[in-house]
Parts: structure tokens; C-alpha cells; sequence
């Protein structure tokens, strides 16, 4: 896992074998008594993008070192409904026990990287990069990030920590941009990246005053977009939000900015259908 480490994601598994199992299985405890074996198949029930092989193995890891899983399609590599994507030989008991907790993470992780791969897809032949945001599922940021990278997008900062963006309500409890982005110059000089959000050509203005690395124009039309895009004339790169979709990617994908960020890369996303047979 180069993306994260087993540290990362060891929490994040022993929460939901919590949540999942509990004391114990008791179903399976009832019918088996530990010494059965069996071979179960992850078979793909939708066509898309494959993510989460490395967090598959690593949940089965964790509840039985014996058992064996061969992940048979790599993370961003696509899949169709019917293809069998994963082979588990091992313990009955133990393969029923991690059953749900192993779809649940590959299902959101496919989902993901299958919608990313689909409006990535929509801006072949440009330059602009599809980015996510901050609206993941809580904790599972890193593996929500990862799975955006799988399908071929790119991660904008992931956290408060790693890059300064300077949003609305900033703006307005600084007072202004100006004062905004010098509070930060003064605190951290040019430690952080800096991105500055903006509504308007106003703003817009203003925050070139300031060169910050990234201007974000937000929720304009396209018109006020491509005369924002000619007035910052690659002074700053240029990123597009506000609740964008493929409609919207069609709409915008002739305007020469850098980047587009979509929320709903992971806070909405549909999960992939996988199920396990025996």
C-alpha cells in the first residue's frame, strides 16, 4: 500500500469488523466449527473501474493470516459485470466473517474510482485535471483520496494542513482578500501553497492583486468564468467548483484553466456492486 500504510488503515478495519462483528458471528459459529475450508470468488456485478484489492487483502490479513487471497485485477484497471476480480481460499468461518466488511470498502472504493474515471473521460483532449475535495466520509479520507487517483484523478490538499485556501467565510471575518492573504504571507510566508476563492470579477481582481498560486472561481456562469479566465491570463492557476457534474464538465471543457473540483467525486458517490460465492 503506497498510498497508505497498514497504520493508516488498520483503525479504520478494526472499526467496522467492530461494528460488523461484534463479539462474534454467530451464524457462522453455529454451523462451523473452524476446521472447514472453502474457495469464494469476488465477481463484479457492474461495469467500471476495480479499487481496493490492497485493502481486500489486508482485511482478511487481519482476521486470519492463513487465509489467501489473490486479487486478480489491479487497482484502476476496469472491470465488466461477471468478471471475477478476487479468489479467497481459506477457513469457511473466517471468509464469511470478513465477507461484508471486505464488499463494503471495495464497493465505495470502485464507486469512486469508477465516477472519477467517467468525467475524466469527458475532458480527454484537455489540459484540465479533475480534482476531489474535503467532502469525504469521515475517516476514510485516505482511502477516499486513493480511490479519486485510481480512476485517474488528482487529489487537491487533504486536509487543513497541507495547502492554504482561503474560502468565503475567511474572507469575510478577515474583512477582505488583501487582508486575508496577508495574514497568512505573515504567518507562514511561503511555506503553503495558497488557492483564494472567488463569486465575482471583483474578487477576482483582487486576489490577482495578491498572486496567489491557485484563484478558484466559484459558482459563476460560464461567461463570467471566460472573462475571468483572460483577466488572471496565467498569472495564477485557474480551478472551477460549484457543484459540477458531466453536464457541466461538457459545458466548460473549452476554457483554458487548470483545474475542476467535484465534491461529488466522494461525498454522494454510488457504490460498485460486487457479491462472494462460494
Amino acid at each position: 500500500m503506497s498510498y497508505f500504510s497498514e497504520a493508516d488503515i488498520r483503525p479504520l478495519v478494526q472499526s467496522a469488523f467492530k461494528e460488523d462483528i461484534g463479539n462474534a458471528d454467530v451464524t457462522s459459529e453455529a454451523i462451523f466449527d473452524g476446521t472447514e475450508k472453502s474457495f469464494a470468488r469476488i465477481v463484479a456485478k457492474d461495469s467500471g473501474i476495480m479499487c481496493g484489492g490492497p485493502v481486500l487483502k489486508f482485511i482478511y490479513g487481519e482476521l486470519d493470516p492463513s487465509i489467501s487471497v489473490n486479487v486478480l485485477v489491479s487497482d484502476g484497471m476496469p472491470v465488466k459485470n461477471g468478471d471475477v476480480i478476487a479468489e479467497i481460499d481459506g477457513r469457511t468461518k473466517t471468509i464469511l466473517m470478513g465477507e461484508r466488511t471486505a464488499l463494503n470498502f471495495i464497493q465505495r472504493m470502485s464507486g469512486i474510482a469508477t465516477r472519477t474515471n467517467s468525467l475524466v473521460k469527458i475532458l480527454d483532449g484537455t489540459n484540465i485535471k479533475i480534482l476531489d475535495t474535503r467532502k469525504t466520509a469521515p475517516g476514510l479520507r485516505l482511502i477516499d483520496k486513493y480511490s479519486v487517483k485510481a480512476g485517474g484523478g488528482e487529489n487537491h490538499r487533504i486536509g487543513l494542513f497541507d495547502m492554504v485556501l482561503i474560502k468565503d467565510n475567511h474572507i469575510a471575518a478577515a474583512g477582505s482578500i488583501t487582508a486575508a492573504v496577508a495574514k497568512v504571507r505573515e504567518k507562514w510566508d511561503s511555506l503553503y501553497k495558497i488557492e483564494v476563492e472567488t463569486s465575482n470579477l471583483a474578487e477576482v481582481r483582487e486576489a490577482l492583486e495578491c498572486s496567489p498560486d491557485v484563484i478558484m472561481l466559484d459558482n459563476m456562469d460560464k461567461n463570467t468564468m471566460r472573462e475571468a479566465v483572460s483577466m488572471i491570463n496565467k498569472k495564477s492557476k485557474i480551478e472551477l467548483s460549484g457543484n459540477m457534474d458531466e453536464a457541466k464538465l461538457e459545458n466548460l471543457k473549452d476554457l483554458d484553466v487548470d483545474y475542476i473540483s467535484i465534491g461529488a467525486l466522494t461525498h454522494s458517490v454510488k457504490a460498485f456492486d460486487f457479491s462472494m460465492k462460494f
